[in-house]
């Protein structure tokens, strides 16, 4: 009894018809004088795909399948069509020197399909990673939210094939610059790895993925970052690149060993979320008009002090933007350099080298500056370098990490700086908070009463000059509600929060007895200006933000 296997006897014609096309496409390629060529056991270049949009390749029914620097391999079905006649002469326009194959239509399908394996990114000889424009554009439009994010990534996830490691991500770092998210956060845990991004200065979770897909991700994290693959209980920083555009975004990477493996934080350093402008860092009419006259004068310091992640670079990136002009001569030390701006020497620290603040302080005094922005005030070199620049006919901009403006004194003096020279060197302390601007489209009023209204009441019945409270309603306040513009978070995008404290004769006389914040605070109460609460709760009465976002970052009990 003879089985008829009608599977088998399809597959039997399919490989026939195969060899046909084969032998059609070289007997054709004879006839046009063109080299044949069968792609199906033949390599392709996956990043020669670049050259040629997978839309105009199919359109034009050819492929470019190999590239060497400007000499690329172009697969086509017919020499004789007009499309691919006109994309090899523009593309010879472009300096590309193309060698021409007859191919038949299951190679060029071969090719094809291989687009989809094409990895939106590259690495670039200086180890960057670099995320073409379009491609990358493209994405942000897809990943407007974080359900967005999650779907692509479980999306690729089902995939088996090699090339989603780089997919996912690119996706995760597209998200990141969609969100405007400050840091991308990989923490693994005892069943499976956790990803979140910091938004507005808040961690929120996107999804959970496997330890396999991890480790892969790991490995291509630290090739790009430049770090030890075999090194895994020790504690490693890194960084790359992503160029979009004209604008070139910095990624430092973190690797942190724990006991379910390394954790990693990238911190996205992107220009746009730092160049914001002096008026619109959410500083009071008046204290404005108070910073205004500090940043114009010829010399003295200006501190700004906050924890990390409290938006102080950012002031102090305004206050160069405000004062520069063309005829004076600004310098800058940073570690990182987070925002170029133009006409302005920037220069960073580098501790590997040696090349410290103090050192680039002392440096940057060489070059004659007018106004010199100093990263960080962390040590007692630094400090003294800073301080006796300010006395020596410079203006000095740099951040303190302390609590609140009262506390750059004592930590001035802690860090060895004489107490007679502070009170003359230093203008302007200045502290500062960040918090959540509620969603204007989303917000839900909210009566206020009971504790909250107790609280608000306490915190304005110490505003020295009541003029600030002018106009200021009290039966109301704003809370988060949640929509498609804010990507259900109920917030959109973070302002700050400030209190000042100048330095007048009740300051020198505090700081020269080797004063608490307590008897700073005291000396300046005559001063009559804003305290962080105070400033916090007026923006919560005008709907800014919200009563819980400010209870968040200040003390307000």
């Amino acid at each position: 009894m003879v089985i008829f296997d009608e599977e088998k006897q399809k597959e039997r014609l399919r490989a026939l018809r195969g060899r046909e096309e084969e032998e059609l496409a070289q007997t054709l390629a004879a006839h046009h004088g063109i080299p044949y060529l069968d792609l199906s056991v033949h390599p392709i270049n996956i990043d020669a795909l670049r050259v040629l949009k997978e839309d105009a390749a199919r359109d034009a029914e050819m492929a470019v399948f190999n590239a060497t620097d400007k000499n690329i391999d172009v697969a086509v079905l017919s020499p004789k069509n007009d499309k691919a006649k006109a994309v090899i002469e523009e593309l010879k326009q472009k300096g590309y020197v193309p060698e021409i194959y007859m191919v038949s239509h299951a190679s060029l399908k071969k090719v094809w399909d291989r687009y989809k394996d094409l990895s939106y990114s590259f690495e670039t000889q200086t180890g960057a990673l670099d995320i073409s424009n379009e491609e990358i554009l493209e994405m942000t439009k897809k990943v407007a939210t974080l359900p967005d994010i999650k779907k692509m990534i479980e999306e690729v996830l089902e995939l088996k094939r090699t090339y989603r490691i780089s997919r996912i991500l690119e996706i995760i770092l597209a998200g990141a610059l969609s969100l405007k998210a400050s840091d991308v956060h990989f923490e693994p845990e005892e069943e499976k790895i956790r990803l979140r991004y910091r938004l507005d200065g808040v961690l929120t979770d996107v999804l959970f993925f496997d330890k396999e897909t991890y480790e892969l991700l790991l490995s291509r994290v630290k090739l790009i970052s430049e770090l030890k693959l075999n090194i895994k209980e020790r504690a490693q920083d890194g960084r790359f690149s992503i160029k979009l555009a004209e604008t070139e975004i910095e990624v430092r990477t973190s690797l942190l060993p724990g006991p379910y493996g390394e954790s990693v934080v990238l911190r996205v350093l992107n220009p746009e979320t730092i160049g914001v402008e002096f008026e619109k860092l959410g500083i009071h009419p008046r204290l404005l008009d108070i910073l205004n006259k500090e940043v114009r004068k010829p010399n003295g310091m200006i501190l700004t002090t906050g924890p990390t992640g409290s938006g102080k670079t950012t002031t102090l990136y305004a206050f160069l933007k405000k004062i520069y002009t063309p005829e004076i001569k600004v310098v800058t030390i940073e570690n990182p350099i987070e925002y170029h701006l133009e006409g302005i020497v920037q220069t960073q620290t580098d501790s590997a080298l040696g090349y410290t603040f103090a050192e680039g302080l002392r440096s940057a005094l060489r070059q004659d500056p007018d106004v010199i922005m100093v990263g960080e005030i962390r040590d007692g070199e630094t400090a003294a370098v800073a301080v006796n620049a300010a006395l020596t006919g410079h203006l000095v901009l740099s951040t303190l990490h302390t609590n609140n403006a009262a506390g750059s004194f004592p930590r001035l003096l802690d860090l060895g700086v004489n107490p007679k020279v502070v009170s003359s060197a230093l203008n302007v302390s200045i502290a500062q908070r960040l918090v959540r601007v509620l969603c204007g489209e989303c917000r839900k009023e909210k009566i206020l009463e009971g504790k909250d209204k107790e609280v608000i009441e306490r915190v304005l019945s110490g505003v020295g000059d009541t003029s600030y409270l002018e106009g200021v309603q009290k039966e109301k306040v704003w809370a988060p509600a949640g929509c498609p513009k804010c990507g259900f978070l109920g917030y959109k995008g973070r302002i700050g929060v400030f209190e000042v404290i100048l330095i007048d004769s009740d300051i020198e006389k505090a700081v020269i007895e080797n004063p608490s914040e307590r008897d700073i605070r005291a000396a300046a109460e005559k001063q009559k200006l804003l305290t962080l609460a105070q400033d916090g709760v007026l923006k919560v009465l005008n709907g800014v933000t919200s009563l819980e976002e400010l209870q968040r970052v200040v003390n307000i009990e």
